[in-house]
């Protein structure tokens, strides 16, 4: 396998063990270990480290390393309250359509066709900079939504409701169910924070 081929597998792979629990927050990621898991050099490793550095799914200390962003109950608030005010404000300078049902979605996870519901709505903003951060807030918040529905009491339900609205492209009502996820989400924010911690 050539080395961009290697460097592409090894920061997907290590990408979806982030965003899918192959980590507690705060654990230390460690470059040779993870090539022996990844069956891969270092080099690789550590420049899909610093690239996941790079958009926020990974941090560097003072003392040397990499290691999962830690994870509390004011931190999780803060970035549901920033996706809410990215999709306000997507849906007030953005223009919808309606589209059909893609046809993967039944077999896709609740976590996944939350992101396609705010990513889609952020895709229809002017200001190209709203997907952008989104994409990297929903990369954030990924390893949180899988356990949503598990701690969230109609997390399901509320989900059907806002892919329903955005299939229709009804304005009104994605601001309003929006309104209600996001408020649910940041009162379950300490509850959704242990489960994270024992998801593992």
């Amino acid at each position: 396998m050539n080395a961009g081929a290697t460097a592409g597998r090894v920061y997907d792979s290590l990408r979806h063990l982030i965003v899918n629990h192959g980590f507690r927050p705060g654990d230390r990621l460690d470059a040779t270990y993870l090539a022996e898991k990844l069956a891969s050099s270092v080099t690789p490793v550590r420049d899909a480290l610093n690239m996941l550095t790079g958009e926020g799914l990974v941090e560097t200390r003072k003392a040397g390393g990499f290691f999962l962003p830690s994870l509390d109950e004011p931190a999780l608030q803060d970035m549901y309250m920033w996706e809410a005010q990215i999709l306000r404000l997507a849906l007030k300078t953005g223009h919808l359509e309606p589209v059909e049902v893609p046809a993967m979605r039944p077999k896709a996870s609740y976590a996944d066709r939350l992101d396609a519901v705010m990513l889609g709505i952020a895709a229809t903003s002017h200001n190209v900079e709203h997907a952008r951060a989104l994409r990297r807030l929903g990369a954030r918040l990924h390893a949180v939504r899988t356990l949503e529905m598990d701690v969230i009491d109609g997390a399901w339900g509320d989900l059907a409701h806002l892919e329903y609205a955005r299939e229709i492209a009804d304005a009104a009502a994605l601001r309003k169910l929006l309104q209600h996820y996001h408020h649910r989400c940041i009162l379950a924010s300490a509850r959704l924070v242990r489960a994270v911690y024992r998801a593992r």
